[in-house]
Order: C-alpha cells, then sequence, then structure tokens
C-alpha cells in the first residue's frame, strides 16, 4: 500500500509540474536571470537563510531524532512552491516559474553539498550523490517542464485551457496521496512530541517571514517567494526522504507539507487582501 501511495505521489508532482509547463511560455524561463538582484535574494532566502533557521532550531530545541531526520529533508528541499494554481492569482507568473526551473537546477548542486554539510549536526546519516540527486531531479521536475512546454509549442490554445484541469486533478491526487500516506502510517504521528510539532511550526513561520522580507518591491513577488520558502520542494523532499531507512523520515516530512500547505493558504489568503 505505502508503495503505492508512494508511485501516486511522484507521478501527480510529474503531471503537476507538466501543468505548470503547460501553462507557461518559454520567455518566462529567464525572468529571474535578468534580474540578478532578485535572483540573489530567492536563492539565499531559499538555500541560505531557511536551511541556517532550521540548523538553528535543532541546535535549541529538544526534539526527538527522527524530527531531526525530517528537518534536514525540509533544510535541504529548497524550490519553487507547488501550488501554481492558486498562485496564478498573483501578478508574478514570470517570477514563480522562472524561480521553478533555477531552483530545480541549483538543487542538483547544492542538495547533496547541503546534505552531506548538515547531516551529522542534524544527528542522521545520508549518502545522497550528486548522480542521484540530478537523475531524479531530470525524472521528476525538469522532464515533465519540457514535455508542458512542447506541448504548448505544438497546441497553444488547447494546452493553455487544459493547465488549469491538469494542476487541479493533480493537486487533488498529490493532497489525497499525503493524507493516505499519513493514516496508513499514523503511528509515527502519534509519537511525535509537542516539541517536535513546534519546530516544525517555527520553520514554517520563520521561511514565511524570510520570503516576505527578501522578495523585493513586487508585493506578489514577495507572496510568492514566501509560499516557496515555507512549502520548500516537495519532489527534491521525497528525493532526499526514500534516502534513509524505514518510512518514518518521509511521513514526517508529509506531515510538514501538509501542515505548510494550510500555513501557506492562510498567508495567501490574507496577503490577497
Amino acid at each position: 500500500m505505502t508503495e503505492t501511495v508512494m508511485i501516486l505521489l511522484k507521478i501527480s508532482i510529474a503531471v503537476l509540474i507538466a501543468g505548470v509547463g503547460a501553462g507557461t511560455s518559454p520567455s518566462e524561463l529567464t525572468y529571474l536571470w535578468r534580474r540578478p538582484g532578485l535572483l540573489f535574494r530567492s536563492l539565499a532566502a531559499m538555500y541560505l537563510l531557511v536551511p541556517a533557521v532550521a540548523f538553528g532550531l535543532v541546535l535549541i530545541m529538544p526534539i526527538e531524532r527522527g524530527v531531526k531526520a525530517a528537518m534536514l529533508v525540509i533544510a535541504v528541499s529548497a524550490g519553487a512552491p507547488l501550488l501554481s494554481r492558486r498562485l496564478k492569482k498573483l501578478n508574478s507568473q514570470e517570477y514563480i516559474f522562472s524561480l521553478l526551473i533555477t531552483s530545480s537546477l541549483v538543487a542538483i548542486v547544492v542538495v547533496p553539498v547541503w546534505a552531506a554539510s548538515l547531516a551529522a549536526y542534524f544527528d542522521v546519516t545520508v549518502d545522497l550523490s550528486t548522480s542521484t540527486v540530478v537523475l531524479d531531479i531530470a525524472k521528476t521536475i525538469l522532464l515533465p517542464i519540457m514535455i508542458g512546454m512542447a506541448a504548448r509549442a505544438m497546441f497553444p490554445a488547447s494546452s493553455a485551457r487544459l493547465s488549469d484541469r491538469v494542476l487541479m486533478i493533480a493537486g487533488i491526487v498529490l493532497v489525497a496521496s499525503a493524507i493516505a500516506l499519513l493514516v496508513i502510517h499514523r503511528e509515527h504521528l502519534a509519537g511525535l512530541t509537542w516539541p517536535g510539532m513546534l519546530t516544525l511550526v517555527m520553520l514554517i513561520l520563520f521561511a514565511l517571514l524570510i520570503g516576505q522580507l527578501l522578495g523585493g518591491p513586487n508585493p506578489d513577488d514577495r507572496t510568492a517567494l514566501a509560499i516557496a520558502c515555507a512549502t520548500r520542494h516537495v519532489g527534491v523532499a521525497l528525493i532526499v526522504a526514500t534516502e534513509f531507512a524505514g518510512v518514518k523520515t518521509l511521513v514526517l516530512v508529509v506531515a510538514y507539507f501538509v501542515t505548510a500547505f494550510i500555513v501557506s493558504s492562510i498567508y495567501l489568503t490574507w496577503r490577497r487582501r
């Protein structure tokens, strides 16, 4: 049952990202590259400051080893949010798409480095090779994006219309699969202590604040970066979490994403007022 849910999770992520690609144009790819200041702040927020906060929380909070492992996965799994359907209401589509592609490319190098550098401090052991990250990111992120963009190039009218439907269906499957995984392995959640839960929530709130502060003058860019920092990249997180023996780390990581989804939804509603 767990393997089936994992397959659904990965497929839904790939389809979701393909839907993003089908709803955007190639010209949006270089949006961030033409704005080095915003590019630097965005990457610094996701790849430096949020991991630094996670590191600090692990040092000061009395949390169990399983939560520390989940915190490591969350810390290194930076990337653009998979909340594209709702974020379409923001006037930052070029920024969001460019951030998705750019952060995925940066993850190929940064994720293994961060994992190796922080593993000892998070009291876990993880051997994550660059080749593994490259292959998995190519399959779950870059290839779906290219398929979506190719579909848009060949069928511009129909792909744009279908993009929203694809995002909606894939989003529902993703959320349903995540909840199913939590239900199947609820014993790992039952053993989660209050300090552990508090630490995960604190990371979400600090990440939202970091993105809000570094997103630049455009309010929609700040909102998008805040959600990107808080939700992290579920595709990259699954790649890292599967390197740990057992399912406890994976379950706690998924629990974080469900919580981040709820908190960021509240934040997004507040920001759109």
